[in-house]
């Protein structure tokens, strides 16, 4: 995911609702709205895209690390065959290719640790701001539903002042976002890094375990 990509997914997300209610009184509030949805829209449609992308290259490099190690294995099994005819010339070819998969596999075994770790962040971002489109499309709402209520004379003794209802709407809008992404607005981003830094775990674990048994393979055919 490119830093300019990360970086619109960042100012969407933390964006906050009292941000664009501070431009409530503008001459056309309701526009401006719209726009910030449709910015949203396209936003979301380069995410996903990327995300496309990201997906089908984990799975041809997930194929090409399934070749590999179906490759790695039928070696060993011709090298034992090479060995029990007498043909050591055969068996060192095949040693010799195997020594060329080993080497690839942690080059590739690294490629496939990132692209699981973009593909998990960017249907992570993905998720947010289809949450946050869900927000800003109930302030829409909300607003137009308020100026209704203003125009409306039988409503105007009863209708409660600006800041409490900005309260409210706020209030709403960060129900809805939790309850749509399990997250809080005010600690969507903190979420993300957190998810970045267990990627990053996940993928030190799964290097230490391929070390490992690489290292017992060579041991056994010591």
């Amino acid at each position: 995911m490119s830093d300019t990509l990360k970086t619109r997914v960042g100012r969407i997300i933390a964006g906050s609702v009292n941000a664009l209610l501070d431009h409530i009184e503008d001459q056309q509030p309701d526009a401006m709205m719209l726009q910030s949805l449709r910015e949203l829209d396209t936003l979301l449609d380069d995410v996903g895209h990327e995300l496309g992308k990201t997906s089908a290259n984990l799975h041809l490099a997930r194929q090409q690390h399934a070749r590999l190690n179906q490759q790695h294995q039928t070696l060993a099994e011709h090298i034992e065959h090479a060995l029990a005819e007498g043909r050591d010339d055969l068996a060192q070819a095949a040693i010799a290719r195997q020594m060329d998969i080993e080497a690839q596999l942690p080059v590739m075994d690294a490629s496939l640790a990132e692209l699981h770790a973009s593909e998990q962040a960017l249907a992570g971002y993905v998720a947010a701001l289809q949450g946050k489109k869900r927000e800003l499309a109930d302030t829409l709402q909300a607003y137009q539903l308020s100026r209704r209520q203003a125009a409306t004379p039988a409503s105007t003794a009863t209708e409660p002042g600006i800041g409490h209802r900005l309260e409210q709407v706020t209030r709403g809008f960060e129900n809805v976002y939790q309850r749509q992404t399990g997250l809080s607005l005010n600690h969507a981003q903190a979420s993300l890094q957190q998810a970045s830094q267990l990627q990053t775990l996940d993928t030190l674990v799964r290097e230490q375990q391929i070390a490992e048994r690489l290292a017992r393979i060579k041991a056994g055919k010591a």
